[in-house]
This record gives C-alpha cells, sequence and structure tokens, in this order.
C-alpha cells in the first residue's frame, strides 16, 4: 500500500472521528450552526470552493481503484469531495436549503454522524495499522 494512501487515510479518518465525536456532544449548538450555514450563501459559497479544491486535491492526488479496500475508500471519498463541491457551486441557495430540509439532518444527525463516525475508525485503524 502506497504512503499516500496511508497518509491520506489517517488525515480523513482522524478528521472524520474528531467531528463526528465533537458535533454529537455539542448536537443542538450542531443543528443551529448547520442549519444557518445552509441558509447563508456567502458560507455556502466559501464551503463550496474549499469542499471543490479539497475533492481535486484527493482526485488528482490519489486516483487508485484497485489494490484493496483502503486506497479504494481514499478514492471514493475524494470524488465524494468533489462532487459536493460542485453541487454546492451549481445549486443556487433555495435549492441548498430544499436539499437540507429533505434531508432531514436533523432528524437523522445520529444516522449521519454515526456514518461519519464509522468511517472515520475504518480508515483510522486501517491506516494505522498498515
Amino acid at each position: 500500500m502506497s504512503p499516500l494512501t496511508i497518509y491520506l487515510a489517517k488525515i480523513l479518518g482522524l478528521y472524520c472521528i474528531i467531528a463526528a465525536l465533537a458535533m454529537s456532544a455539542n448536537k443542538q449548538r450542531a443543528l443551529k450552526t448547520v442549519s444557518e450555514w445552509v441558509r447563508s450563501p456567502p458560507l455556502m459559497m466559501l464551503t463550496s470552493v474549499i469542499t471543490l479544491a479539497l475533492g481535486l486535491a484527493l482526485v488528482v492526488g490519489h486516483n487508485v481503484w484497485s489494490g484493496g479496500a483502503l486506497p479504494i475508500t481514499v478514492t471514493v471519498v475524494g470524488w465524494l469531495a468533489l462532487i459536493k463541491g460542485l453541487a454546492f457551486l451549481a445549486l443556487p441557495p433555495t435549492q441548498m436549503v430544499k436539499l437540507y430540509d429533505a434531508l432531514q439532518y436533523e432528524r437523522f444527525f445520529p444516522v449521519y454522524m454515526g456514518v461519519t463516525l464509522g468511517l472515520g475508525l475504518y480508515l483510522s485503524i486501517a491506516a494505522f495499522s498498515a
């Protein structure tokens, strides 16, 4: 397995763990922040540009579709970040609010945090034990 895969998996894994735990520990603050953030066009634009840049960096630097689950997972995360950044840029603010409402973030918050935590644990355990 390449050192780049291990490095990126460590960073992404730790980020997901920290974000999921911090947001879960401060659930009401996290829910309020995300709700206000999605309704703020300037913040959405900033987030779009940053997410797009990170997604592009991952896709250009690590577009690996073989070699096991870890490299493929890192690649998929990169592509998802790229697609998310593009979607945030392409969707008008009113559509972003509709998408947020449709995802029922408040209702499914534990599920979203669980998936993020699970991804983080997988990436971290696999990377730190490689």
